[in-house]
């Protein structure tokens, strides 16, 4: 080995080696967690035959897509200060602290908006619900988030069950059985005899008034439904934010200072030999 490789290694401190495998475990454990998120989401579009030739046309909506992109984006990153820790590359470890940066800044500046844009977002939220209604039948995942919505909060369509009008097979116009009707899960009691689930309980339902429709479905809208959550559960977001969320930032703050202060010891190191 070289002089210069000697003089580093032997005025490795046990702090640098700290920083060293610190930094590459966690990079690690990061890169394992972003290829698991990578292969649920390939996971959920082969299952639902996404490449397909007849559907490859809409994959680009397909919420899955978001998994897969996520988990490339976060394995590729982590991978970065993986290697870059464990090969001692500088240029790789500036890229990823770079980077680190980079998104830090961009969740601080998300996070402004949306608290300064509250309004536009309940805008945003009724539209998208109002397109997940309308693939409902087409789409498996925009069918289960929609169910769930309507099942969790008790409520129909985005802002009153009149809304399932937009969706081609619930259509009054359409020619269907599903024609002027509402999903099973906007039903008040989807269950016979509390056991059996009844599909068909939201049958014809957009023709009843509200009078007559209220002992059958649910008349509320989901964006009232969850405005309505936050509202009432202001502290438990607030809980999760503080627990889960600050400390995910802290930790990425405290990656990237490790990595710059890491870098700088070598740096100082080689300039003193040389």
């Amino acid at each position: 080995s070289s002089r210069k490789d000697r003089f580093l290694y032997d005025h490795y401190s046990w702090m640098d080696y700290f920083l060293k495998y610190f930094l590459f475990l966690c990079n690690l454990a990061f890169t394992v967690f972003g290829l698991m998120v990578l292969g649920l989401g390939m996971w959920g579009l082969i299952s639902k035959e996404s490449f397909a030739q007849e559907r490859i046309g809409s994959i680009g909506t397909d919420p899955m897509l978001v998994l897969v992109s996520l988990g490339f984006l976060l394995a590729v990153l982590c991978l970065t200060g993986c290697v870059g820790a464990i090969r001692e590359n500088s240029c790789l470890l500036r890229l990823f602290s770079g980077i680190l940066l980079i998104l830090i800044t961009v969740q601080v500046l998300i996070a402004i908006m949306a608290y300064s844009m509250q309004d536009q977002i309940e805008v945003y939220l009724r539209s998208g619900m109002l397109a997940a209604m309308a693939g409902y039948q087409d789409d498996l995942d925009l069918r289960f988030i929609t169910d769930e919505i309507q099942t969790n909060l008790q409520c129909c369509g985005a802002d009153t069950y009149r809304d399932w009008e937009t969706n081609i097979y619930y259509n009054c116009s359409s020619p269907g059985v599903l024609a002027c009707g509402v999903p099973a899960t906007c039903c008040v009691d989807p269950l016979d005899n509390g056991t059996v689930w009844n599909s068909q309980c939201g049958l014809g339902a957009q023709r009843l008034d509200e009078f007559t429709a209220q002992s059958t479905i649910f008349l509320g809208g989901c964006i009232g439904g969850i405005s309505r959550w936050i509202e009432q559960n202001q502290g438990l977001v607030g809980a999760v934010a503080v627990v889960v969320l600050i400390p995910i930032r802290l930790f990425q703050v405290f990656i990237w200072v490790l990595n710059i202060n890491w870098r700088q010891n070598k740096f100082i190191k080689v300039v003193y030999e040389e």
